[in-house]
């Protein structure tokens, strides 16, 4: 008689996207992670945004700590979140690399202009909201008008 199946452990497709399985991956950091893999990818995502921070960077004014990522994830989220909430209707898929692909769909939908970092890090938080939304209220909420010279919170801000 054969053990039972378990999905955890089943090997990807071959014609899963890599990106899927880099999804996978970030579907497994906790959400502080999370929250700081946004601030950055709304970073990496925007040309003007890296010249921006190089040239602030170059000046001493730019803090890429991870308080300074996370406080810019949560303010990101924040901002993205009722936009991916309204978006498409997706049934339930039963596989997390599908689930995966559902979530990249809706928020590729959902929120224009994305980079493909973006996108992954704000379908990781879409699918682990409940661990993001109660870090980012009760974890380490954005500080309004703190005397930091945190350029980025301000650059990301909606």
């Amino acid at each position: 008689m054969s053990e039972p199946y378990d999905s955890r452990f089943t090997l990807p497709s071959i014609d899963d996207a890599p990106s899927t399985e880099a999804g996978v991956i970030l579907l497994g950091l906790d959400a502080e992670r999370l929250l700081a893999g946004v601030g950055l990818a709304r970073l990496a995502d925007e040309p003007a945004l890296v010249a921006l921070a190089v040239d602030q960077a170059r000046h001493d004014a730019l803090d890429l700590g991870t308080d300074a990522l996370v406080e810019a994830g949560i303010a990101r989220w924040r901002a993205v979140r009722p936009l991916i909430e309204a978006g498409p209707e997706m049934t339930a898929a039963g596989s997390l690399r599908r689930e995966w692909e559902h979530a990249t769909a809706r928020v590729t939908a959902a929120v224009t202009g994305l980079g493909p970092a973006s996108v992954a890090c704000l379908a990781a938080c879409w699918l682990r909201r409940d661990d993001v939304e109660k870090f980012a209220e009760h974890g380490r909420a954005p500080e309004k008008g703190s005397g930091t010279h945190d350029v980025l919170s301000r650059v990301f801000a909606d």
